[in-house]
């Protein structure tokens, strides 16, 4: 007899990183990848990019403008370091990831984690600032973010170069729209959609827990006739809300609770959208 998806279902397979098929419906596992990154800012515009900032003499860096105390998600996970009135660039964290990369956020106004603390994609370090005069702004003359990364060599390198495509980066499309098998980009988009959409607020790890569940819950209360709580333990009916969504991307399937491939493919074709990059 099928088991019900459950939330400790969901949670299951901490290491895993194949997929769990129960009762016909695929469940997520947690990746075994070190450093999942991912452009947090490509919603924001670029007030000051690398190549101006290499023109006037600085070892490079990318500025986003945004309003003071806005939370910095991490690009990939790793452990924080903070540095306090880093010279020019004010207060400073430092994520050191698996990889051996590093990034950095400069111009903050608030750190939330202690040194040493582990953090996921997506996970909010630090709060944002960069007003002129204002205590960890540095040099900065206006509220904006200041990103870049560094390689393993200790030199500083374009983080959307490094992301691909020298643009503005982002998550890559899930082939789940192909495949009809969820894995860990079908996940992070999912989790990202739920942030813009849904008030989300957790890593994009491509992890889902109850957090990201609960979200997508709210929204399909909205917006597809989901009736239930919003308690981050979906069940039949919360699948049935969202085989709704698919059947506006494709979906023919019965309305049963039951996704299948088809129901992922349909879900997939509406995640890979150009505004859940």
């Amino acid at each position: 007899m099928a088991r019900k998806l459950t939330r400790r279902t969901l949670l299951r397979g901490a290491t895993a990183t194949s997929l769990a098929v129960t009762g016909g419906i695929i469940l997520p596992s947690t990746p075994a990848f070190a450093a999942n990154f991912y452009n947090p800012f490509s919603g924001y515009p670029i007030s000051d990019g690398w190549q101006a900032h290499i023109d006037r003499g600085s070892l490079g860096g990318i500025d986003y403008p945004m309003g003071v105390g806005t939370g910095v998600p991490a690009c990939g996970s790793g452990t924080i370091t903070n540095i306090p009135y880093n010279g020019t660039g004010g207060h400073t964290v430092t994520i050191s990831h698996p990889n051996g990369y590093r990034t950095q956020y400069m111009h903050l106004s608030q750190f939330v984690h202690g040194n040493g603390a582990s953090v996921g994609a997506g996970a909010i370090v630090a709060l944002s600032g960069g007003a002129a005069g204002a205590p960890g702004s540095g040099s900065s003359t206006g509220p904006h973010l200041h990103w870049h990364m560094i390689d393993p060599n200790g030199t500083r390198i374009n983080p959307l170069v490094f992301l691909g495509g020298g643009g503005g980066g982002g998550l890559p499309k899930t082939s789940t729209e192909s495949d009809g098998v969820p894995g860990p980009i079908f996940y992070q988009r999912l989790q990202n959609w739920v942030r813009i959409d849904a008030g989300y607020t957790g890593p994009i790890d491509g992890d889902p827990g109850p957090n990201t569940w609960a979200a997508m819950q709210r929204y399909l209360a909205a917006h597809h006739g989901y009736a239930g709580p919003a308690d981050g333990d979906p069940g039949p009916n919360t699948w049935a809300a969202l085989q709704r969504l698919a059947a506006g991307w494709g979906y023919t399937g019965p309305i049963d609770g039951v996704p299948g491939p088809n129901t992922w493919r349909a879900v997939a074709r509406f995640l890979n959208q150009d505004r859940f990059d």
